[in-house]
């Protein structure tokens, strides 16, 4: 049989690409054709007319809306979720095979993102092979759509401010914003750094008194003013497709200049994206039609966000902000240690999953309301923590197959090689083919390193300004060597306890990496 595939995940980086490369091996090894669209960050190359015409069947493996489902409409599909891709590909392939044998079609909708509970594939689609999706995972669509636009310029905003820092230090903030360094007195700038760059006299004098190293940084922020304006934006937009750009951009801008932050910015995405939804329902003369989606939807609907935002919610949620804030900046001692263990407990629980997703998410949103004020200490170090619990699964496994071989097949052993450099770069996701093939042993060893990596950062005190980039940035964490004992130590306890635990029922183990392997090279 010939399948068409798409997938993508909250960030479409790592479970996006091994999605895809799982269901085109298991369709490969099954005898079927899998022709794969991974709607990733790296950009999409969409399936040609002519491959969707000629499949018999359709998969998603996606956690986030898919973009032009449309193009689907009438063939059966199955919708399982991109982990399920990740974790059984095979299973996957099955149940497409099967829903294909059973001939139910898919009866997809023209529109892809109607808010609400959706059972199956698309708005109306049915059968045992489809997803049912509820309320709660719509809104963890939505809002990871929202994020994994964002991400980006929180890695690029990140490591732009982190290079500023590393070339011109503290010196580079007294410079712009004005202040005291070395016993020399600045002026500032501008208080509103993006003004420089809108005005050439200003932009002079940036360059001027700031050097390369506050250009730099002035890019840097630029880009983190942009994070909350964004979220918004593809929040509504994963709502109500493009009437919720404006609406959700503008919200969020507001949210960002009255002081509420993130959570501000997903209140106004939120909020956008069913008032453009709301009104793209509303039936129109058709003289009027035409001018919707240029002029009335756009206007009215940020009107009203703009208006919820100013005199409704933007007040509240910046105190809200201001509290955890102040709240985060409070800890120390033994509560940051225990901080630290419990982000790196959830970046190994599931490995770029939801719960992993939600402490990068935090780390991020405190990384950000740190760097625009211009602040240092426990939110730069919870960033630090994360991206060590992060770094730590992949290594302790690949430590694992170096030390104890016959526990694993050849194909672990090959992965075990990869998982170096997936480590280093802090892409936990190298750990997903261990753990789904021994959960019980794998996940709570890696956990137990990544939460003692985790602490020991904490306590440490380890900072990192760049969101992302594992050992490429170490240059940009202080205290460096005590970082990467932190990650050593918690790579070293991940791989032992994991050996241990596999090393319970050893023989056992051993029988079935060998048996695996003689069949593998058969195959061969």
């Amino acid at each position: 049989m010939r399948f068409v595939a798409v997938t993508s995940c909250p960030t479409g980086i790592a479970h996006t690409y091994m999605a895809a490369e799982a269901l085109e091996q298991a369709g490969r090894d099954a005898g079927h054709e899998v022709l794969v669209e991974t709607q990733g960050s790296a950009g999409t190359v969409p399936l040609r007319p002519e491959q969707i015409a000629a499949a018999d069947g359709v998969i998603y493996a996606a956690d986030l809306e898919v973009r032009g489902k449309e193009r689907f409409a009438g063939r059966p599909a199955v919708d399982v979720g991109v982990k399920a891709a990740v974790h059984d590909a095979p299973g996957v392939i099955a149940q497409a095979v099967s829903a294909v044998e059973s001939g139910d079609p898919a009866e997809l909708g023209a529109v892809a993102a109607a808010p609400g509970p959706v059972s199956g594939s698309a708005s109306g689609a049915g059968g045992a092979s489809s997803r049912s999706v509820g309320v709660g995972t719509r809104v963890r669509q939505w809002l990871m759509t929202g994020v994994s636009y964002m991400i980006p310029f929180v890695a690029a905003g990140g490591i732009l401010i982190a290079l500023g820092f590393l070339f011109g230090g503290d010196e580079v903030v007294a410079r712009l914003y004005g202040g005291t360094y070395d016993g020399v007195t600045y002026e500032p700038i501008a208080n509103y750094l993006p003004v420089a760059f809108t005005d050439g006299h200003n932009f002079q004098t940036l360059l001027a008194q700031a050097g390369f190293a506050g250009i730099l940084f002035a890019l840097g922020k630029i880009l983190f003013f942009l994070l909350v304006p964004i979220l918004s934006g593809y929040i509504a937009f994963a709502i109500a497709d493009r009437p919720g750009l404006v609406p959700g951009i503008s919200g969020g801008l507001l949210a960002g200049l009255l002081g509420a932050g993130f959570l501000g910015g997903l209140a106004s995405g939120f909020a956008a994206g069913f008032a453009a939804w709301g009104l793209t329902r509303l039936r129109v003369p058709k003289g009027v039609r035409g001018v919707m989606p240029v002029v009335v939807i756009p206007l009215v609907s940020s009107l009203a966000v703009a208006l919820l935002m100013i005199f409704v919610l933007g007040g509240p949620i910046a105190s809200l902000t201001e509290l955890l804030t102040d709240w985060l900046n409070s800890l120390t001692g033994a509560n940051l240690i225990l901080l630290g263990v419990l982000l790196g407990l959830m970046q190994a629980f599931d490995m770029g999953g939801p719960v992993n997703k939600v402490a990068y998410t935090f780390a991020t949103a405190g990384l950000t309301t740190a760097i625009a004020s211009s602040a240092g200490g426990p939110p730069l170090q919870i960033m630090a923590a994360v991206m060590a619990g992060g770094m730590v699964p992949p290594l302790g496994l690949a430590l694992a197959t170096v030390l104890r071989k016959q526990l694993w097949t050849a194909a672990e052993r090959e992965n075990g090689m990869a998982c170096w450099l997936l480590g280093l770069s802090f892409i936990t996701e190298g750990a997903i083919p261990f753990a789904a093939a021994h959960p019980l042993r794998v996940i709570p060893s890696i956990m137990l390193g990544s939460g003692v990596a985790g602490g020991l950062v904490m306590a440490f005190g380890c900072e990192l300004r760049a969101p992302h980039g594992g050992i490429w940035v170490i240059a940009l964490i202080s205290q460096p060597l005590l970082y990467l004992l932190a990650v050593a130590i918690g790579a070293v306890i991940a791989g032992l306890s994991t050996i241990f635990l596999m090393s319970l029922d050893a023989r056992k183990t051993a029988s079935i990496a060998a048996a695996e392997d003689r069949a593998e090279a058969i195959t061969v």
